[in-house]
């Protein structure tokens, strides 16, 4: 089994997560005080236009879900 990129794996639970949450793309940009490109960056399938997170954006994704950093990337 091939390891699966740890970018499409962020990207898929930030996606998960918005799903649930009943965000928007723009939605959670706003709320996490982030831009729309850099959240479509991170949730990108295509691996040329993915974004590596940093630490205080994934700071700002977890307050914005409401939960902590380790439940952010509990994948």
């Amino acid at each position: 089994m091939a390891h699966e990129d740890i970018r499409v794996k962020f990207g898929k639970r930030l996606r998960k997560l918005r799903a649930e949450h009943e965000l928007k793309q723009r939605e959670l940009a706003q709320k996490a005080g982030i831009s729309l490109p850099y959240v479509q960056m991170l949730e990108a399938i295509k691996p040329k236009k993915r974004k590596n997170v940093t630490i205080v954006t994934l700071e700002k994704l977890a307050s914005a879900f409401e939960m902590s950093l380790s439940e952010l990337l509990d994948f």
